[in-house]
């Protein structure tokens, strides 16, 4: 999908707690947070700012500004057969991150290829960015509100700058939605990850060799102006103009 590769975004986000975990083991009991922001956590973030089923956020790396720093608390989660619990859950705490993204279209989606306009659909992502977003930013899970804004990629000081190589063993990088890779299947992806002064250059999906089957998986079905609204009324509606990069 490299010859689909369009502008991208930068951002930093920061909440005061952050959560992000495997997924697949994270059904019910105590939890405990990688050190680091997960592909799919970021993915998340991305698209919060701004998402079409027209493209895919692919995020590109990871700047950790703030030290790791870890906090447990006691929590009381949902149980399905009624009744209290208590849970441990091991959070991130003061958690700040710098992260680079950009889309690409999704060729799997050839019903929304009048709807690929790279120029509107990066204007509109600017837009919302600046705005803080369009839906609420959570790192990991819902108990762990954030907030992002625009900034420099690799600008001010990180705790980690210097701090040379920090390999980890291996950890959830996100999901194969059936939409995005053309299957009927649910697969989580893992890979092994090194921080290097701070920074996590994330591979692309498709090159993570790890890969665990899920379920089944039925893509949902898009149509213009009936269940999806195309970027050209969203560039209207925001009466964004040519200065905003519309080009």
């Amino acid at each position: 999908m490299n010859d689909t590769r369009h502008k991208g975004i930068a951002f930093k986000v920061w909440a005061r707690h952050a959560l992000f975990t495997d997924p697949l083991t994270r059904v019910g009991g105590e939890k405990c947070s990688y050190h680091v922001p997960t592909y799919e956590a970021l993915k998340g973030i991305a698209k919060s700012i701004y998402w079409k089923p027209t493209f895919i956020w692919v995020i590109d790396e990871v700047r950790i500004m703030k030290r790791i720093r870890t906090q447990t608390k006691g929590t009381k989660p949902l149980v399905f057969s009624g009744g209290n619990d208590l849970a441990i859950y091991t959070f991130l705490a003061d958690v700040e991150y710098q992260v680079r993204a950009h889309f690409e279209w999704n060729e799997h989606r050839p019903e929304l290829a009048d709807d690929r306009n790279p120029g509107k659909h990066f204007a509109v992502a600017q837009r919302t960015l600046e705005r803080g977003g369009r839906q609420d930013i959570f790192l990991g899970t819902r108990d762990c509100q954030g907030y992002v804004e625009p900034c420099e990629f690799g600008s001010g000081t990180g705790e980690y700058d210097g701090a040379g190589e920090l390999a980890y063993g291996l950890m959830f990088h996100g999901f194969d939605y059936p939409d995005e890779i053309g299957d009927g299947k649910l697969h989580a992806r893992f890979w092994r990850p090194t921080m290097k002064d701070g920074v996590i250059r994330f591979p692309r999906p498709e090159y993570c060799a790890v890969r665990k089957f899920v379920r089944d998986m039925t893509a949902k079905q898009f149509v213009q102006d009936k269940n999806l609204q195309g970027v050209e009324a969203e560039v209207a509606e925001m009466q964004l103009e040519a200065s905003d990069g519309l080009d």
